[in-house]
């Protein structure tokens, strides 16, 4: 079931993702070659509760897994869900993603960009640029009557338009006081039409791309999920509304 919000539960998420959006604009200034993941986590846990906040991410059960931190540091070709680590150190010409999400008076924030490490290729920098550009295309049609596919056929487009592959296994989602709810958002083309989209929804858009095969495997921490071929992968994600003037996105200082 869709859950549509009410202008205070929006209200409410404004904040979650501003203070979303201040980890991935700050952290910026933290990414360079030879600083650890463990030590960006530990400061956005600390800037997130210094906004009053909790981690969305740090204690998310998934099976019979506790995910341990509050940022995903994924590097290379992980996809998603790289757990930070005091024994990985960030290297020149990694790109690295960094997803996070934290809870405000009940309610999630989330949101994802991909980031250099220093001096990349221009073929790497060309990845990232399709993967941000196509998450804008996709949050361009998430407008009043709508449907759900109408976002994961503009990023389908797009993406194939540069010759890079999409993730298909991973998606983007609703959000609320759950940070996983319906309706599934794919970043694909599947063919099926979607449900219509009604203003006061609240969506995280995500693609995901390659340079690679789009297919994944999950290793044996239980969570980091990479490319099968061990290809490029990034990700770039916001939290947004769905209003009667288009799409808002929340996830903005």
């Amino acid at each position: 079931m869709i859950i549509v919000k009410t202008d205070n539960e929006i209200k409410i998420m404004r904040e979650a993702n501003r203070i979303v959006a201040i980890i991935l604009t700050d952290i910026q200034d933290k990414i360079k070659p030879g600083v650890s993941t463990y030590a960006l986590d530990e400061w956005a846990e600390n800037t997130i509760r210094k906004n009053n906040a909790v981690p969305g991410f740090k204690g998310y059960r998934y099976g019979n897994s506790v995910f341990p931190a509050t940022l995903c540091t994924s590097i290379n070709d992980q996809v998603v869900h790289g757990i930070p680590s005091k024994d990985v150190l960030l290297k020149e010409g990694d790109i690295i993603g960094i997803d996070v999400g934290t809870i405000f008076k009940g309610y999630y924030g989330d949101g994802a960009y991909t980031f250099a490490v220093g001096k990349v290729e221009d073929e790497v920098r060309d990845l990232m640029n399709a993967c941000e550009n196509s998450l804008y295309k996709g949050i361009e049609a998430a407008v009043n009557g709508n449907r759900v596919s109408d976002i994961s056929n503009a990023i389908d487009k797009f993406v194939r338009s540069k010759g890079y592959e999409i993730v298909r296994d991973l998606t983007g989602h609703g959000i609320g006081r759950n940070l996983h709810e319906d309706p599934q958002i794919l970043n694909y083309n599947s063919g099926i039409k979607g449900k219509k989209l009604k203003t006061n929804m609240t969506l995280a858009i995500e693609p995901m791309i390659t340079n690679g095969d789009f297919r994944v495997k999950t290793c044996k921490d239980n969570w980091t999920i990479v490319t099968a071929d061990g290809s490029l992968s990034t990700h770039y994600e916001h939290t947004i509304a769905v209003t009667e003037n288009g799409p808002e996105i929340l996830t903005k200082v």
